[in-house]
């Protein structure tokens, strides 16, 4: 909704005034701004849009998330790093139905970027081993695929991984 830059001038400017409020002797009234400036601060860290895409992705619902993310205009200067990463994660994951090529330049970069949750950096490297495949790029696919076990702790991609190689026994 707002830049980045936009609201933590916001955050700033409601923490000032929570002080204030504290030097006023308004005890609540300065509690009450320090917890409001925190609502800014959690979303510089993470845009609303990208939240919103991912609540419609948990739906199932890829238009929707293909709406929410066609809001998030210029994402290089909008965006914090991690978050471009994931913008460019939930653009590989929306793509990959349709064009594996443009796929696999939005999971590059992700990764590039950088995704801060294990699960989600092993998910775009197990969707660029799929691209590697269908490339019939053996051995990037393997070195792939083994980097999706190490991130996989809890086993949950373990079906995948199997499948995977079953398609590279063919190849």
């Amino acid at each position: 909704m707002f830049h980045r830059n936009i609201k933590l001038v916001l955050v700033v400017l409601l923490f000032g005034t929570a002080i204030w409020q504290f030097t006023e002797s308004n005890i609540g009234n300065g509690i009450f701004l320090i917890l409001v400036s925190l609502a800014p601060l959690f979303l510089y860290f993470r845009n609303e849009y990208i939240l919103m895409a991912f609540l419609q992705l948990r739906k199932q619902n890829f238009e929707g998330a293909k709406k929410w993310l066609a809001k998030i205009k210029n994402p290089e200067t909008a965006l914090v790093q991690k978050q471009q990463g994931y913008y460019n994660y939930l653009q590989g994951i929306m793509v990959s139905q349709t064009n594996l090529v443009q796929a696999e330049k939005f999971f590059k970069k992700a990764i590039e970027l950088g995704l801060n949750m294990d699960m989600d950096l092993a998910v775009a490297k197990l969707n660029l081993a799929g691209v590697a495949l269908s490339r019939r790029r053996k051995l990037e696919a393997t070195n792939l695929i083994n980097e999706v076990k190490k991130l996989d702790k809890q086993g949950m991609l373990k079906d995948q991984i199997n499948m995977m190689k079953e398609q590279m026994k063919k190849i």
